[in-house]
């Protein structure tokens, strides 16, 4: 396995992360025991962080992936854990906002390492900015989380080039949790930029669009209750039309070199920097084994060139998220 560092600050990992998250939620039901048969197929094949949310599932997915580990007898430093907190949610599974607050933050944090089975988690972030909460405050609270010894590296999920910079003049920021793929590439003009310059690194989640680029999305699939893409902009109607042609013509592509689209698709995110590294959101060993094959995957100019004609940027239809989760985005604010 390949290795790259969360920015100038932060820790080393595996070139590709595996993201728990539809292990938990949002993707309709999943196996536990394959779930957890996935966390060590990834542990085995040389993955060492793993990312999560404390809200995945209202403490599911922490809880799913400490048993893994313990299973697993894993070395605790040969790993890293890194963890969302501040969505607030209800028994019913709503959403009512983020909780940004100082005493919040270590609030959230002492349940994560409860729930994880650790002492310390190595990246820690709020999932999205609190905007009654300055950033400042809340990266300050996870300072002193580090000071302390709770937390190694601070990280931001989901934030604007003017907030990064914010909170890069508190302590300093390891990486950057945003979404980026072919199909989402606005990151591109400010903010990842940005990052580079702050030295702060970038772990993309979505790099598949939550299934669209995996090449196995079909136009009459049917979706489980509970699988969150039934609202999403970019899987109805027309739009999934046209995104689906995107992948038709990615897929000459991928043919051509021997692989799969998925597979071409995370090896374009790989291809973007030493900086970036690659959250899968794999469920089954199966398509573990697919993702991380990626990394033999090498792009050659010619390649890179076919793809941009493929899926030119801007092409993919719809919003990454519906329009009240769009709002909740500061990396989207103008």
């Amino acid at each position: 396995m390949r290795t790259r560092h969360l920015g100038s600050t932060g820790p080393q990992t595996s070139a590709i992360g595996l993201g728990c998250m539809g292990m938990s939620a949002l993707y309709g039901t999943a196996d536990r025991k394959e779930s957890i048969a996935t966390i060590h197929a990834a542990l085995d094949a040389g993955v060492t962080l793993l990312d999560t949310g404390d809200f995945y599932g209202m403490g599911h997915n922490e809880m799913l992936i400490g048993e893994a580990l313990a299973a697993a007898g894993q070395d605790r430093d040969s790993v890293q854990l890194s963890v969302k907190f501040g969505a607030l949610r209800d028994a019913a599974g709503g959403w009512s906002g983020y909780d940004g607050r100082p005493q919040a933050v270590r609030n959230f944090l002492a349940y994560s390492l409860n729930r994880l089975g650790t002492d310390h988690l190595d990246v820690y972030r709020i999932a999205r900015v609190d905007p009654a909460v300055p950033i400042e405050e809340t990266v300050g609270a996870i300072a002193e989380a580090v000071e302390a010894g709770w937390v190694r590296h601070i990280g931001l999920s989901e934030v604007s080039a003017d907030t990064l910079r914010r909170a890069a003049s508190v302590a300093p920021i390891s990486d950057l949790q945003i979404e980026y793929s072919l199909f989402s590439r606005g990151i591109e003009d400010d903010i990842l930029p940005t990052a580079r310059e702050l030295g702060v690194g970038v772990t993309a989640y979505g790099v598949l669009a939550r299934g669209l680029l995996s090449g196995h999305w079909t136009r009459d699939r049917d979706l489980t209750p509970g699988d969150f893409r039934g609202m999403s902009p970019r899987f109805t109607g027309d739009n999934l039309e046209r995104n689906l042609g995107l992948v038709d013509a990615l897929r000459e592509v991928a043919d051509a070199k021997g692989a799969s689209v998925a597979q071409t698709a995370i090896a374009w995110v790989l291809s973007r920097g030493e900086d970036i590294v690659p959250l899968i959101g794999a469920r089954s060993r199966t398509r573990l084994d697919e993702a991380l094959g990626a990394l033999d995957v090498t792009l050659e100019p010619q390649d890179l060139a076919a793809i941009e004609r493929a899926v030119p940027p801007g092409a993919a239809a719809g919003e990454r998220y519906p329009a009240a989760q769009m709002h909740h985005l500061d990396s989207e604010k103008k």
